[in-house]
């Protein structure tokens, strides 16, 4: 068929996991150091990444590469619960169990029999689970508890966690603390660059056998290739896939725009007929966790064409949608609500490096957006990791909250990360960072400020925010009269400097005094007076002093 058509000896652009074809970036080999480095005793190890960007290519490519002493137990179905879990782990590894005595306490005391035998034997047991974004609280606490079985001198199970960006949230949260402190490498993948792209491409060209000198992608087409894609891995193969079976079609040795167009419109519909609704199909499978192509088909719905559409036709299409639906409230769009939801830019990608390779593409992503906030409260985290995670050293703590009005937005007086959703349920995010009466301040993917509507912005809204503020060192939960924290003499000392006072009022024990002082701090700045020292009152003390960025007040400006 094609393949001898172009010189190929097999399919060069299969969806299908094959190690060979793994394209050896350099985050790519460090992903794998990361995980190799787990496997031989670095205690938890977690790899994140957006769909399709090759996590799981990489764990093939792992599995390949265990020591002959490595047993290890790989979970696919995390959403089980608890107690299934622990079942699928001893299952998975061969450790016995009684079957008429299925419950935690009995499955974790066979698992930690079986790792004591493996490790007398000179084995070492990995657990592996990927999707580990779904996992519940309560089975994450468990896995933490996992890392407890262990000798005097050495842990008996490593943990690998492999999962999309969803799961860093998920471990940012204050009752997933432990767990996260026990985390010793964290890498988290993005997508491609222009550059990578294209030596992405020759490789796996060259890998199926494409003889030297031919390539039916020129550097132009590559470009688009990229620009169609975000640079997700998946998607590259996707596209590049139908482009060979088009241009064989066609009798065409080179990929041109005509074919480029065909093979793109064949993945996701005409790009004529945008925007896109989600079927309920596709609404099903996102919400079940959809696999390989239910997420693809999103993903490209959502990246690829949504932030290309022309600002004019999205505030058409988006005024001309809920006109249309006869439950649903009109809403007139603006232009700057419009830039929120779409983007068209002529800057190489390649420049976007720094905000995950998909910053001028793909408005939809959330990590990009947390990046986008980090930026503006005057950080400026690496590509590399997540920023909650390579900040967590200064202290930043990162949190996600369910508001229900603008007021609890004002109350909070943070700059955040909004979600919207838009009324073709796609969904997109806002990076506020002002708010009066009638308008909120947002900052656009270009690093514009915008001034929009609230009475526009609010119905986007899903009430969701992402916020950081600066965590006193040794602040993990609300401090009562009586306790000893180092945060305690922390705060003593900021009152002190707020109250000009030569000595603070104590040093790590919270005595009455210090007691009375924060309930007159909190009843000062309309907080609850119960002299506890909370999250809301920290956060106060950090705003006064200006430790933390605060919300601009249009109305004042």
């Amino acid at each position: 068929m094609y393949h001898n058509y172009f010189g190929l000896k097999e399919q060069a652009f299969s969806i299908a996991v094959n190690p060979r074809y793994l394209y050896m970036s350099q985050q790519h080999k460090e992903a794998l150091a990361h995980l190799l480095y787990g496997v031989k005793g670095g205690g938890f190890v977690l790899l994140s990444g957006e769909v399709g960007t090759g996590k799981t290519t990489i764990i093939k490519c792992l599995l390949e590469q265990l020591p002959d002493n490595t047993d290890i137990a790989i979970v696919l179905n995390p959403m089980a619960d608890v107690t299934n879990m622990l079942s699928t782990i001893c299952e998975e590894l061969g450790a016995e169990y009684d079957n008429s005595k299925i419950n935690v306490k009995d499955l974790t005391d066979s698992l930690y029999q079986y790792l004591l035998n493996n490790h007398t034997n000179g084995h070492n047991t990995v657990l592996l689970i990927d999707e580990a974004q779904l996992l519940s609280p309560e089975a994450l606490e468990q896995i933490r508890l996992l890392t407890n079985l262990e000798t005097t001198t050495q842990k008996l199970l490593q943990i690998i966690l492999v999962g999309q960006p969803e799961l860093n949230e998920l471990l940012a949260q204050p009752r997933m603390r432990q767990l996260s402190q026990r985390i010793t490498a964290r890498f988290h993948l993005v997508p491609l660059s222009l550059q990578e792209t294209h030596h992405y491409i020759a490789h796996r060209l060259q890998v199926a056998g494409m003889p030297e000198g031919r390539n039916p992608y020129p550097q132009a087409m590559v470009r688009k290739i990229h620009r169609f894609t975000g640079g997700v891995p998946r998607l590259i193969n996707i596209v590049c896939e139908r482009m060979l079976i088009g241009a064989y079609g066609h009798n065409k040795p080179i990929v041109d725009i005509q074919i480029f167009k065909l093979a793109c419109s064949e993945v996701v519909g005409s790009m004529e007929h945008l925007p896109v609704k989600r079927t309920p199909l596709q609404t099903t499978l996102l919400a079940a966790g959809a696999g390989a192509v239910g997420v693809l088909v999103l993903t490209l719905l959502t990246w690829a064409f949504w932030p290309k559409a022309n600002p004019a036709a999205v505030e058409t299409a988006l005024s001309k949608t809920a006109s249309e639906a006869p439950t649903t409230e009109q809403l007139s769009v603006s232009k700057p609500i419009a830039a929120l939801v779409e983007t068209e830019t002529d800057t190489d990608p390649t420049h976007a490096r720094q905000f995950g390779d998909t910053r001028d593409y793909n408005v939809d992503n959330y990590t990009e957006a947390q990046f986008r906030l980090f930026t503006y409260l005057g950080f400026n985290p690496s590509a590399e990791k997540h920023p909650c995670w390579e900040l967590a050293n200064e202290q930043i703590q990162c949190k996600t909250v369910s508001l229900d009005t603008w007021e609890s937005l004002a109350e909070l007086n943070r700059p955040a990360v909004l979600v919207l959703r838009t009324p073709e349920r796609f969904t997109s995010h806002a990076v506020i960072t002002g708010i009066g009466r009638r308008e909120a301040q947002v900052v656009t993917e270009n690093g514009e400020s915008l001034r929009i509507p609230l009475a526009e912005l609010g119905p986007l809204w899903t009430g969701k925010a992402f916020y950081t503020w600066k965590k006193p060192e040794g602040f993990s939960e609300p401090i009562v009269q009586g306790m000893r924290s180092r945060t305690v003499k922390w705060v003593a000392e900021q009152f002190a400097t707020l109250d000009q006072r030569e000595q603070p009022l104590t040093g790590s024990n919270f005595t009455r005094l210090l007691q009375q002082r924060v309930k007159i701090f909190q009843r000062s700045h309309g907080l609850k007076d119960d002299g506890i020292i909370g999250e809301q009152t920290l956060m106060k003390i950090n705003e006064v002093l200006g430790f933390d960025k605060p919300l601009n007040s249009l109305d004042d400006l």
